[in-house]
């Protein structure tokens, strides 16, 4: 058999046919043996460093670090909306840079990433989180209370921060062009989504469209980021182009999933922590590891429409062995049960 590439492996998903092996799929893009899936390549107009290193997000929320996890979130009990209907006195828009060079930016972002197009298909996206950006506004409660007594509020903020980042989907569409459209929002708890389909079409399912629309545009396939259990939303999802959602955790009836939507929508997970973590954590036994794996890749991956994703999160030495173990288990094993030969 012909060698295929990490990339065109992972795009067969996208249009419905076979992989020749089980891609796997990190969202940061880390290799394995030289080969990933995807990779991230977007210009960054405004700042977007909060995510990690703490800060201010272009909206002027301030993010800081979790000690426990060291990821960053939305400072607690200091939140910069009181009220959905003063949205316009206090969200404060960015200001567009001047004399952007989006060919320059690409160049440099190509190399500072070292993104090999031809090896892995590339990921941007619009930046924009809607749900969790009203939540970081407002919190989970005064957001969600916004959503049931002021939809319409909501949805005019939302329209209008489109509005203002619709020229960079632009740019970034004319200029990184990228092969797939990444679209981040987590929605929902691991039991249920935070509102209802009711809300998710009158005010988010609009949003989503919007900032699908320059990818539908130009054909070019959607994955969907949504952590929890987001099994309803599907068949809205698939109205404005969602090819591949992550990290497709297995709250959902993943199999019911794939037989419903066979052809239609990739599932990108399978592989919960959570599930898997060792009695005697952190001490684990590798062959435990590796099999929890290989227990993952045969009950989805038969019949295609299925990439593995899944890991574990920290830094600490345990959890970075454990991550590599995964890695090279699902990189021989997803090879194996196709019959794919390097």
């Amino acid at each position: 058999m012909a060698k295929i590439t990490p990339k065109e492996n992972y795009l067969r998903l996208g249009r419905g046919e076979d992989p020749a092996y089980v891609p796997r799929f990190t969202m940061m893009g880390d290799e394995y043996l030289g080969e990933a899936s995807c990779k991230m390549l977007m210009p960054q107009v405004f700042p977007q460093n909060h995510f990690t290193d703490g800060g201010y997000d272009m909206w002027g929320v301030r993010y800081v670090a979790d000690a426990n996890t060291g990821a960053t979130l939305p400072e607690p009990n200091h939140f910069i909306l009181e009220d959905i209907d003063d949205w316009e006195k206090v969200i404060k828009f960015p200001k567009m840079p001047d004399g952007l060079d989006y060919e320059k930016m690409y160049e440099n972002d190509l190399k500072a990433g070292n993104v090999n197009r031809e090896l892995s298909a590339t990921m941007a996206g619009p930046g924009l989180m809607p749900f969790q950006q009203l939540i970081a506004f407002m919190g989970f409660t005064e957001g969600l209370c916004a959503l049931v007594t002021a939809p319409d509020a909501v949805s005019d903020m939302l329209n209008a921060m489109v509005d203002h980042i619709q020229p960079v989907m632009e740019a970034t569409m004319e200029y990184y062009k990228p092969d797939i459209w990444y679209i981040l929002d987590d929605t929902c708890t691991k039991h249920t989504p935070f509102f209802s389909m009711d809300i998710y079409r009158q005010v988010f399912k609009p949003i989503y469209t919007r900032l699908a629309k320059p990818a539908i545009d130009r054909g070019i396939p959607i994955e969907f980021h949504n952590c929890g259990k987001f099994e309803e939303q599907v068949p809205d999802m698939l109205d404005f182009g969602v090819k591949y959602v992550d990290p497709a955790q297995e709250t959902n009836d993943l199999m019911k999933l794939k037989k419903d939507y066979k052809g239609k929508l990739c599932i990108v997970g399978g592989w919960d922590w959570d599930h898997h973590i060792p009695k005697s954590w952190p001490d684990f036994d590798e062959e435990e590891i590796r099999q929890g794996v290989r227990d993952s890749i045969d009950k989805y991956s038969a019949g295609g429409g299925y990439a593995f994703g899944g890991g574990v999160p920290g830094m600490d030495e345990a959890a970075k062995r454990v991550n590599q173990i995964i890695c090279d288990e699902v990189h021989w094993y997803g090879r194996k049960v196709y019959g794919y030969k390097d």
